[in-house]
């Protein structure tokens, strides 16, 4: 087999492999199944709501029982809640049933898993894991973006990260119900398997208020406890290096302007400190054989000059011949006429 061979067929498979992947779609099997632990928690009051909190475990599971051959998916579900609040009260319950659903629109057809007030909404635990960054799709009755398709999540019942589809949803919906009439403004985060399509977790997060000043929040945090599909374990989110570098790059830039504005001023006191004092009025230039002496020197002599007298010492020696005194820088005695040597 030569080279363009073996490169052509390498090529093939890659495109292949790479076709699978990025228009994989959820396939449900008979025995596909997961279990969930959800918590409920209802706070943050204010007005009638104020000091108020609620709190609520949920235990439930979803099992794949069939698949026809038009994709209808037949499910039982079955959970467990428990409901305190700090007032005293104290409630518990359970609910299971069977339901169908469309693998194709991801719609309820016949019953849902308790899911009351919507109309023909989709299943909240599972999607088509073919959807690119960027695309929408409905859960319930939220629209949903996908913001990554390589998200690292933290599986709290695993204490590890895995990989996972993020998407959320935000919107807002008219409250009437045991807790009043509200405003019910949302934010709902999720957290799907991106092989599969199945739920991995999902944080809700639900702010009601109402013109009279009362309101509270909700939020429900969910993670599944098992299930038949794989997870990939994924590495723990690091920090965005962009915005780090950004962010240094900008406290770097404060501190130079900061520098240089201390600078500058430290340069311009100096200056400042070495300008002279200009005097009122320059004096007048006089060149120098123009310029009158100081006011000061008096060049009138007080006194006359001291006349010098110069004593000329002479050193007198006594003649050999007559003995008589004579200068000794004569050359014969002024006497006797005998040479002074």
């Amino acid at each position: 087999m030569s080279s363009k061979s073996i490169i052509f067929i390498t090529l093939l498979l890659c495109l292949a492999l790479f076709s699978v992947h990025a228009f994989a779609t959820f396939v449900p099997q008979q025995g596909d199944h997961f279990s969930y632990y959800e918590i409920i928690e209802v706070g943050s009051g204010t007005g009638d709501y104020a000091g108020y909190t609620e709190h609520t475990v949920v235990i439930g599971t979803e099992n794949i029982n069939g698949v026809t051959s038009d994709g209808i998916v037949s499910t039982h579900y079955s959970y467990t809640w428990d409901f305190s609040s700090n007032d005293g009260s104290r409630d518990s319950g359970s609910s299971s049933g069977d339901f169908t659903f469309s693998s194709n629109t991801f719609r309820y057809i016949n019953g849902t898993d308790d899911q009351i007030g919507y109309v023909n909404p989709t299943v909240w635990f599972c999607i088509d894991s073919s959807i690119p960054e960027g695309g929408t799709f409905y859960l319930l009755d939220t629209l949903m973006a996908v913001k990554s398709t390589e998200y690292s999540y933290h599986l709290a019942s695993g204490d590890r990260y895995v990989y996972a589809i993020f998407a959320q949803g935000n919107s807002n919906w008219q409250r009437d119900d045991e807790y009043g009439q509200f405003t019910a403004t949302y934010t709902w985060n999720t957290y799907f398997d991106p092989t599969s399509g199945y739920i991995i977790g999902y944080d809700y997060t639900e702010h009601n208020t109402n013109p009279s000043g009362t309101g509270f929040t909700y939020t429900e945090k969910l993670y599944i406890t098992s299930a038949s599909y794989q997870l990939e374990t994924a590495p723990p989110p690091g920090p965005n290096i962009i915005s780090e570098l950004l962010k240094y790059a900008a406290l770097i830039f404060v501190i130079l302007i900061v520098v240089g504005i201390i600078l500058i001023v430290y340069a311009l006191s100096r200056t400042r400190r070495r300008l002279p004092r200009h005097p009122a009025q320059r004096p007048v230039y006089t060149p120098p054989s123009e310029q009158p002496p100081p006011q000061d020197i008096n060049l009138t002599p007080k006194q006359a000059p001291v006349q010098q007298i110069v004593i000329k010492e002479v050193v007198k020696v006594n003649c050999r011949y007559c003995g008589a005194l004579i200068d000794s820088t004569v050359e014969k005695c002024p006497y006797c006429g005998a040479p002074r040597r």
